[in-house]
């Protein structure tokens, strides 16, 4: 074989093999492609669940006790960092950061009912008194201004009836809140089921953002559905 015809074939030779190379590159990619995508689809799910466990979550608000900061129809953003990291299902506190504090307003498993959640707000803590007289809710002997309250029903109950007009004096315990909502008269909560424990207290309510007004509400009437939309509501921060 002459020189130059080895040189040739030489030449040939790699051309196929860097060919051979291309061939098998470009049907890589489509196989890491795949892969790729599974990852990215497995990392935004970790992602969220570690997002919604331990840095927030949405939750809608169904009743009206905590009316009027919030309406039937609001969505809300909790933190659930505030109060420290916890431990999934046990309640257990990882990483303290601090407790809950009067006027909070805090979502929580229902102590009757751990499978559903409620939302009130804190108006008293561990070691504080609570009273409640005529409607006047006092802490530690002093009347509360309550800023937040409202009533709606004229009727003022006694105490042999129920607790919700006229309740203790009571001291409430360690590591526990006592809870009410803003909608005093129409609202299920520690006056009559008794404390919170703070295992139980999922986060803090910080923010509306979406609200929708289901009663302003009609499927078939398209005009209805922009005012159905609370919008002077959404991007409001709770206090």
């Amino acid at each position: 074989m002459s020189p130059l015809k080895g040189v040739r074939k030489n030449l040939e030779t790699k051309d196929a093999v860097a060919k051979d190379g291309v061939e098998k590159a470009s049907e890589s990619p489509k196989k890491g492609a795949l892969r790729e995508n599974i990852e990215a689809i497995a990392v935004a799910v970790l992602l969220a669940l570690f997002i919604r466990t331990f840095v927030v979550q949405a939750f809608k608000i169904p009743s009206g006790s905590m009316k009027e900061t919030l309406q039937i129809g609001d969505h809300i953003l909790v933190n659930k960092f505030i109060y420290g990291v916890k431990l999934p299902f046990t309640g257990h506190t990882l990483v303290p950061v601090k407790d809950p504090r009067r006027e909070d307003i805090i979502v929580f498993e229902f102590p009757e009912d751990p499978d559903k959640d409620f939302i009130k707000r804190v108006v008293a803590v561990a070691g504080d008194e609570v009273q409640i007289r005529n409607k006047t809710l006092l802490v530690n002997g002093q009347e509360q201004s309550d800023p937040y309250a409202i009533f709606t029903d004229e009727r003022t109950l006694p105490g042999n009836i129920q607790p919700r007009d006229n309740f203790g004096p009571v001291r409430v315990p360690d590591r526990t809140v006592f809870v009410m909502g803003d909608n005093r008269d129409f609202s299920y909560d520690s006056r009559f089921w008794g404390f919170v424990d703070l295992r139980a207290v999922r986060g803090k309510a910080f923010m509306i953002y979406w609200s929708w007004d289901n009663d302003a509400f009609g499927f078939f009437d398209f005009s209805s559905w922009a005012h159905a939309v609370r919008w002077g509501r959404i991007g409001n921060f709770l206090r």
